[in-house]
C-alpha cells in the first residue's frame, strides 16, 4: 500500500479525534515528543498537548476542522505533510473560522505513522476569535 494513504489517515484521525473528544485516540497519533508550533515553537508529550486542548475545545459549543489538499514527501522512514485547513469554533459569543495551512513532520514506526511536529499557519479569518 502506498505510505502516503497511511499518513492521510494519521493526520485525518488527529483532527477527527480532536473534534470528537476522543482524546485515547489522538494520544496514539502523535509521537513521543512533538514539536507543536502555533506561533511559537514548544516541544511536548501527547498528554501534554491533550491537557492543553482538552479544556478549549470541550469548552466549546462545537467546532469541526476540515483539511485537505494533502502534499507528501517522503524520506526513508521520515514524512513531511502540508494540508490546507478550515476551522470552525461556536462558542458563547459567536462563531470564529479560521483558515490556512499545517506543516506536519512524521516518523513512521513498527505500530505506523506518528506525528513529530505540527505547525500552523494561518493565512486569515473571521468573526469572534476565541
Amino acid at each position: 500500500m502506498d505510505p502516503r494513504f497511511d499518513i492521510i489517515t494519521t493526520l485525518n484521525t488527529l483532527f477527527w479525534a480532536t473534534d470528537h473528544h476522543d482524546w485515547d485516540t489522538l494520544a496514539h497519533v502523535f509521537s513521543d515528543q512533538v514539536t507543536l508550533d502555533y506561533g511559537e515553537p514548544e516541544l511536548l508529550s501527547p498528554q501534554e498537548i491533550i491537557d492543553r486542548w482538552r479544556p478549549i475545545f470541550e469548552g466549546l459549543d462545537a467546532h469541526q476542522h476540515l483539511v485537505s489538499n494533502h502534499l507528501i514527501t517522503l524520506r526513508d522512514d521520515a514524512a513531511t505533510a502540508t494540508a490546507s485547513f478550515i476551522a470552525t469554533h461556536q462558542h458563547a459569543h459567536g462563531t470564529w473560522t479560521l483558515g490556512g495551512d499545517y506543516r506536519f513532520s512524521l516518523h513512521n514506526t513498527p505500530s505506523g505513522w506518528k506525528v513529530t511536529g505540527m505547525e500552523m499557519r494561518p493565512v486569515w479569518e473571521e468573526g469572534v476569535r476565541i
